[in-house]
């Protein structure tokens, strides 16, 4: 069974709009991620938020961890500040030339309990890695990350050469034609989208979709692959909405502060922590 199944083709998943997931996405697209309170309410007024709920949202996100507030100025707490810098690297994953081989993880350690068994395999899919049978975990080696420093003490990290034709495994093991069909809904669906707010729903689901893309080498892909149109699009976005903060005197960005001084990473929609278990 493929892992990490993404919706049908042509299927788009738009998830309502909300203070906490538009201020997040601002400060988590951020470098330093602050902002001050006033800054933050006029950059969040474009989607129809009022600025009573901004500051109510920003409240409770202080009080759960989320934010830290220092004066007027709330800035990610150091927990959100590690989980910036993840999504920066999952949203724009770093390769390597492939030479043929599989980079395999398997699974040795025994009588762990349900969380920490579904804690590992949430794991193994972050680093995206799909699951051949249970325990045996696959994928191209292809892809340049950083392995936790705890999983050796429950896995075995292997290459490995499968005799199966390396395109036919590919797409036993992922769901490529529907998450390229959804792919391209989503393109056309932000072609569509005018509105602030439908602008950020849409692309807060291209950063979902874009989360779950397994990066595979070119020559395993099925034609006309939307991945690079998708991340070209939100990257444009994104240049859109630090127009909008600068125009509303918000975190000062320089010259040099475009999305190549961060390695694409600028402001924009984000998944859901809540929905991801704040990892």
């Amino acid at each position: 069974m493929p892992n990490n199944p993404s919706p049908q083709a042509d299927e788009v998943e738009l998830r309502p709009l909300s203070a906490r997931s538009v201020v997040l996405s601002l400060l988590l697209g951020l470098h330093p991620p602050e902002l001050p309170v006033k800054d933050l309410v006029h950059c969040v007024e474009p989607f129809g938020i009022a600025g009573s709920t901004v500051r109510a949202a920003l409240s409770r996100m202080a009080a759960a961890g989320d934010l830290r507030r220092a004066d007027t100025v709330y800035r990610l707490s150091d927990r959100l500040l590690e989980r910036q810098r993840r999504q920066d690297d999952a949203v724009h994953p770093e390769t390597l030339p492939w030479d043929g081989g599989w980079e395999m993880i398997v699974v040795t350690a025994t009588g762990r309990g349900p969380a920490e068994r579904a804690e590992l395999r949430a794991e193994l899919a972050r680093l995206r890695l799909a699951e051949l049978r249970e325990g045996v975990w696959l994928r191209p080696a292809n892809l340049l990350r950083p392995l936790p420093d705890d999983l050796g003490q429950v896995a075995e990290r292997c290459t490995a050469r499968p005799d199966r034709p390396a395109r036919e495994l590919a797409a036993g093991l992922w769901p490529l034609d529907a998450w390229a069909g959804t792919g391209r809904a989503l393109l056309a669906h932000v072609g569509r989208a005018r509105h602030p707010s439908e602008r950020f729903t849409a692309f807060a689901a291209v950063v979902r979709h874009l989360l779950a893309d397994p990066v595979l080498p070119p020559e395993l892909l099925p034609a006309d692959w939307p991945g690079a149109r998708l991340r070209t699009a939100y990257a444009d976005y994104r240049r859109e909405v630090v127009e909008t903060v600068r125009a509303h005197g918000g975190h000062q960005v320089g010259p040099a502060e475009d999305v190549r001084a961060h390695g694409g990473h600028q402001v924009g929609p984000t998944d859901d922590l809540r929905a991801r278990g704040g990892r």
